[in-house]
C-alpha cells in the first residue's frame, strides 16, 4: 500500500475485532467467528473504513497528514448496537424499586398505578426541552459502555399528542450526532388511565389516529406493541402491526415476556423484524422464529432488575438456528441500565453464551435486526466508522470484568464523541 489518503489511523490495537463476514446476520457456529486483526489497523476518510489490516501492512503508508489515534495496545470494537431501548422518559421510579426489595411484586405495584402508567403521567407533563436533556444525559451513559447505536420506542405517552412528543425527540436526539437513533412507534405499550377497561376503543386510536400521524410525519421507522393476554391479546397486536405495516413501517413485538408462545408466533405469522423478550417461549416458539427467520431480541437485564430467575433459553434458540440479538432495554422501570457491557456479564453468566457469542449479538446481529447491517455493526470497509476503544487486552475481558464501563475513546463516523475523562 502507498500513501493512501486518509482523515484517520487507528494504530497500536491489542485486538482489532472487526466481525467482517457474510452480509447477514450470524447463526450458530459463525457468532463465535470474530475476525480478530492482532495488532491491527484502520484507516477511516470521510466517515467511513476505507482500510482495515495488520498495523505492519498499513502504516507504512500512511501520508503525513494523517491523523493518527493510537489504541495503546487495547481491544477495539465496533460500536455496539442496542437493539432495544425506551431511552426518553421522564422522572425514574426508584421508589418502586425500594417496594420490590420489601416484597411488593411488578404486578402489585402496576395495578396499584404504578409501573409503565407512572412513568406516563411524568412524560406526558415534561416538555421537549426537559425530554431532550434527560435523553441526553442517558446517551452520555451508552456511550460510556461503547455504544453507538440505539433504537428507541415512544410509548411513554400513550396519546397522539405525547407520542408525538417523544418521537420528536428521539429524532432530535438522533440530530445531536451522538448517538444514532432507530425510532419505533409503541402507542401499544400498555392501556393509558382515561381507556382502563376500553381497550378496544385504544386500539382504534392507535390504528386510525395515531400510527396514520407518525408515518404522515415519517417519525418512526418501527411499530411494536406489548403483546400479552392481559394488555394487547393476539387479535389486538395482530391489528396495529398489520396496520403499520400497511403504512410501511416494520414490526416488532415485545412477546413472551410472561405468557409462553402466542408473541412468538404472532411475531412468525407477520414476518416481524424481532420478537423481544421470549422468557417464555417453548421449543414451537423458537421453530416459528426460524422458519419464519424473525430474529430474538434478549434482555437479560430486565430478568436480573425484577429479581426474575426465568432467563430466555439463549443456547436452544441457537441450536434452532436463530440469530439472536442481545439489548439492554434500557428503562425507568425493569431495566434502568444503559451498559452493554453489563448485558455481556449477564449473557454469558446466566444465558450461557460465549463472551464472543454475546459481543456479536450486540453488534453485527443488533445491526441487521434494525435494517443498518449493510452500514454497521461491523468494522468492514465501506461501513461507517463507528467504533470503541476499550480499556483492556482482550475483548473477554469486557464481560469478565463487570461493573465498569471499559470505554476509553468512542468515535462515530471516525469522530470522536466520547472520551473518558483520565485524571
Amino acid at each position: 500500500m502507498r500513501h493512501i489518503k486518509s482523515d484517520l489511523a487507528l494504530l497500536n490495537c491489542s485486538q482489532l475485532v472487526t466481525l467482517a463476514g457474510p452480509a447477514r446476520a450470524r447463526t450458530g457456529a459463525e457468532l463465535r467467528e470474530l475476525a480478530i486483526i492482532p495488532d491491527g489497523a484502520m484507516l477511516v476518510r470521510d466517515g467511513r473504513i476505507a482500510v482495515i489490516g495488520p498495523r505492519a501492512a498499513i502504516e507504512p503508508g500512511l501520508s503525513r497528514d494523517t491523523k493518527i489515534v493510537d489504541a495503546g495496545g487495547r481491544v477495539v470494537l465496533p460500536g455496539f448496537v442496542d437493539a432495544h431501548t425506551h431511552a426518553v422518559f421522564a422522572g425514574n421510579r426508584a421508589d418502586e424499586f425500594e417496594r420490590r426489595a420489601l416484597g411488593a411484586t411488578y404486578a402489585e405495584i402496576a395495578a396499584a398505578g404504578g409501573g409503565i402508567r407512572s412513568t406516563v403521567r411524568h412524560t406526558r407533563e415534561a416538555s421537549e426541552d426537559d425530554l431532550l436533556d434527560a435523553a441526553r444525559r442517558y446517551a452520555r451513559w451508552f456511550l460510556a459502555g461503547g455504544t453507538t447505536t440505539i433504537e428507541v420506542k415512544s410509548g411513554y405517552g400513550l396519546s397522539l399528542a405525547a407520542e408525538l412528543k417523544i418521537l420528536r425527540v428521539i429524532r432530535a436526539l438522533g440530530a445531536s450526532g451522538l448517538l444514532r437513533t432507530v425510532p419505533t412507534f409503541l402507542g401499544a405499550h400498555e392501556i393509558p388511565d382515561e381507556y382502563r377497561g376500553r381497550t378496544g376503543e385504544y386500539v382504534r386510536l392507535v390504528i386510525d389516529e395515531m400510527l396514520p400521524r407518525v408515518a404522515e410525519k415519517k417519525l418512526a421507522d418501527y411499530c411494536d406493541v406489548f403483546c400479552e393476554p392481559h394488555i394487547f391479546d393476539v387479535p389486538n397486536a395482530r391489528a396495529i402491526l398489520r396496520a403499520a405495516q400497511a403504512l410501511g413501517l416494520g414490526a416488532r413485538i415485545h412477546a413472551d415476556q410472561f405468557s409462553p408462545d402466542a408473541g412468538a408466533l404472532l411475531a412468525a405469522e407477520i414476518g416481524a423484524a424481532t420478537a423481544d423478550h421470549l422468557e417464555s417461549t417453548t421449543a414451537a416458539g423458537f421453530a416459528a422464529l426460524a422458519r419464519a427467520c424473525v430474529q430474538p431480541v434478549l434482555l437479560p437485564a430486565s430478568v436480573y432488575h425484577l429479581g426474575s430467575t426465568r432467563y430466555p433459553a439463549a443456547r436452544a434458540m441457537i441450536e434452532a438456528g436463530l440469530a439472536i440479538v442481545l439489548a439492554t432495554d434500557f428503562n425507568p422501570g425493569s431495566s434502568p441500565t444503559a451498559s452493554m457491557p453489563m448485558v455481556l456479564s449477564l449473557a454469558s453468566t446466566q444465558l450461557h453464551l460465549t463472551p464472543a457469542e454475546s459481543i456479536a449479538a450486540a453488534t453485527i446481529n443488533a445491526a441487521y435486526s434494525l435494517g443498518r447491517g449493510g452500514e454497521i455493526g461491523s468494522l468492514e470497509p465501506g461501513k461507517f466508522a463507528d467504533f470503541a476503544i476499550h480499556d483492556c487486552a482482550d475483548y473477554r475481558e469486557l464481560a469478565y470484568f463487570f461493573g465498569r464501563e471499559p470505554a476509553l475513546a468512542v468515535y462515530s463516523a471516525g469522530t470522536c464523541v466520547y472520551q473518558r475523562e483520565t485524571n
